[in-house]
């Protein structure tokens, strides 16, 4: 039996500059992701840097998430290509990279992600990834459905945020809030009014480079204002953040 490879809808989507909301899971658990996975969210953020989420539970998290309408993306831990291989080989096509600072770090970042000759990703021939076997042609086919998507968080990343965002093979550049404004010397406050002229500011960079800009927020409001300024991938809110507000609402009925 012989099955087609994968469409990467997440990437031909913002490639064709259509508005993705998406939505941070760090429960690290199957069934909460099988839950949010039929939201309606058009992707799905599983992260790896900072919850403690592995390899088998991210893969029975992308197991869970198959019949859904999101595109799963993962984080890795870090910009590293055996995190990398170990992503993409239970079946992520999708990754966002943690603290790229320059240009030689984007392109470590995409050449993890595609087959020689055309970076270093090492080759299994039986793994998710390729139906375990089955994708007729995978190991030729799959670094076309690759998406690379970068995570610029420091001052010394946006000031190389053009020569990052051009690095061939980079499909969006993720601007991180909360890292962002620790470096900016306003840390646990993103809402800072430079912090926010910078992110503000990276979205009309990016737009200019015809490059996909994307961000994080819990707030309605503040997501919709950086709707307005550009920004394409865009997550809204977070597993964490729904389960805690949410029960500390319904406890507050019946508490006070």
């Amino acid at each position: 039996m012989t099955i087609e490879l994968q469409r990467n809808a997440f990437k031909h989507a913002i490639a064709a500059g259509k508005l993705q909301i998406g939505l941070w899971s760090s429960l690290c658990s199957n069934i909460a992701a099988e839950i949010i996975s039929d939201s309606g969210f058009d992707w799905i953020l599983l992260d790896s840097e900072h919850s403690p989420n592995e390899i088998p539970g991210l893969f029975g998290q992308l197991q869970a998430v198959a019949r859904g309408t999101a595109t799963p993306i993962i984080r890795p831990a870090w910009n590293d290509p055996v995190l990398a291989k170990r992503a993409l080989d239970i079946g992520a096509q999708t990754l966002l990279f943690p603290y790229v600072q320059n240009a030689e770090e984007a392109r470590r970042a995409v050449a993890s992600t595609r087959y020689p000759p055309e970076g270093i990703r090492g080759v299994a021939v039986a793994s998710r990834a390729s139906r375990f076997g089955r994708t007729a042609g995978y190991l030729t086919k799959a670094n076309s459905e690759m998406c690379v998507l970068v995570q610029v968080e420091t001052r010394p990343a946006l000031d190389q945020l053009e020569a990052i965002a051009q690095v061939e093979g980079v499909d969006g550049v993720f601007i991180g809030p909360s890292d962002l404004a620790a470096s900016l010397g306003h840390l646990g406050n993103p809402q800072h009014a430079e912090v926010q002229k910078a992110m503000q500011d990276a979205a009309r960079r990016l737009k200019a480079l015809g490059k996909p800009a994307g961000i994080l927020t819990g707030n309605e409001e503040e997501a919709r204002r950086y709707i307005d300024w550009g920004y394409l991938f865009v997550a809204v809110g977070a597993d964490v953040g729904l389960l805690a507000r949410n029960a500390d609402a319904l406890a507050k009925k019946f508490k006070t």
